[in-house]
């Protein structure tokens, strides 16, 4: 049960202490946080949603999302590179409670050291997983050749397996959409190219750069699925959009649970002048530190009810995408109102680029660009209450 269960035991503050102590460096110097991944390692924390059974820790999905806002609150690029990672072991783990075990060897390898990355991010594709401007083609072994580029391929730096998505347009029972896994030996065979220009406003330390694929080979026994492109009931699809959401939602609640805590020290150091008295005696303060608790206080619980719903394969039908849509939503527009409002308490310190506040003003921005977005989500959960558009 998630409220047994201690996130310290797993991220105790020592650790996590490191962990932040080294963000604002890899922020600064634009660089991925190769120190964070070794210890988080050490943790078990790469196969905490493989089964114990299998040499993990079999956390659930609810008790991961809690270590993620944990992480996050120490180091949010850390925490949303290796969400990449655990994208991947998450979506076995939904399968694999569902009775199938075609991820199994992410699982195993996720054991044995394996970092997963995630490449169906392409540019101008608001089609996401429903459509890819990545070419795939079949090989005379069963494999696939991906030819395309992808962006944001978070752990570019240490990634061992990507599991990415492409289209095979020769097949003859129609165009399929193709879910696979590329080595990174394609690198070495020249096939697959790593570009190194992640140069952002925040969250630089998730060295999320391009991939560009030049026939980049997939083995046989690495094509996960082939599907129809456009919406797709099948468990891999689900397995995807809802790890990712809620995982995301999680860095995000975590971002915002640390400018919570941060303004909540500044008011207690500062002093009035005019007053005498600590900033947390000013009206003004203590109703913006108070709005903030407000909007922070209805995620953690939300993202432990659907996190839960997913692990015990509730059925929700029709409303499964609105519901992932919308908690990954109102945490990203959450997590940003909050830290705005903690800059706010923090007063002018917080602007220099130096202020912890400073960084995550800057990380929790990055929110509003990953899937879903305000757009996409609005037309989801439009289409969940009032039906599809009319042709």
């Amino acid at each position: 049960m998630v409220s047994d269960f201690d996130p310290a035991g797993i991220l105790p503050d020592d650790l996590l202490d490191r962990i932040r102590e080294r963000a604002a460096a890899h922020d600064r110097e634009n660089t991925f946080p190769h120190d964070d991944l070794t210890d988080l390692r050490a943790a078990g924390y790469l196969s905490v949603l493989v089964p114990s059974a299998l040499g993990g820790a079999g956390l659930s999905l609810a008790e991961v999302s809690l270590l993620q806002q944990r992480l996050a609150g120490a180091a949010p690029a850390t925490a949303l590179a290796i969400n990449m990672h655990l994208v991947w072991t998450g979506v076995a783990k939904v399968l694999a409670d569902r009775g199938i075990d075609d991820l199994r060897f992410v699982q195993t390898g996720a054991v044995a050291g394996e970092v997963f990355a995630f490449g169906i991010s392409e540019a101008g594709n608001d089609l996401v997983l429903f459509g890819s401007d990545t070419d795939a083609v079949p090989q005379p072994d069963g494999g696939y050749g991906f030819t395309g580029t992808k962006i944001f391929t978070s752990l570019s730096p240490v990634w061992t397996q990507l599991g990415l998505h492409g289209l095979d347009t020769t097949s003859p029972d129609g165009p399929r959409m193709v879910y696979a896994f590329v080595p990174r030996a394609e690198e070495a065979a020249g096939r697959l190219s790593v570009k190194d220009d992640w140069d952002t406003l925040g969250m630089r330390g998730t060295q999320s750069r391009t991939t560009r694929l030049d026939g980049a080979l997939a083995p046989a026994d690495r094509i996960v699925r082939r599907l129809a492109p456009g919406p797709n009931p099948d468990p891999l699809v689900f397995g995807i959009f809802s790890v990712f959401e809620i995982l995301l939602a999680s860095v995000y609640t975590g971002i915002a649970r640390r400018a919570l805590e941060l303004a909540v020290q500044t008011a207690t150091a500062r002093t009035s002048k005019k007053t005498g008295l600590p900033y947390s005696q000013d009206p003004d303060i203590r109703w913006r530190i108070a709005e903030m608790a407000l909007v922070y206080d209805a995620l953690p619980p939300e993202l432990a009810s659907i996190s839960r719903d997913v692990d015990e394969s509730a059925d929700h039908g029709a409303q499964w995408f609105a519901l992932l849509s919308g908690v990954k939503h109102r945490a990203v527009t959450m997590a940003k109102r909050v830290v705005d409002e903690a800059m706010l308490v923090a007063g002018g310190a917080s602007y220099f680029s130096s202020a912890e506040l400073s960084r995550l003003y800057r990380d929790v921005l990055a929110g509003q660009f990953h899937p879903s977005d305000p757009e996409s989500a609005h037309a989801t959960v439009a289409a969940a209450w009032l039906g599809p558009l009319q042709p």
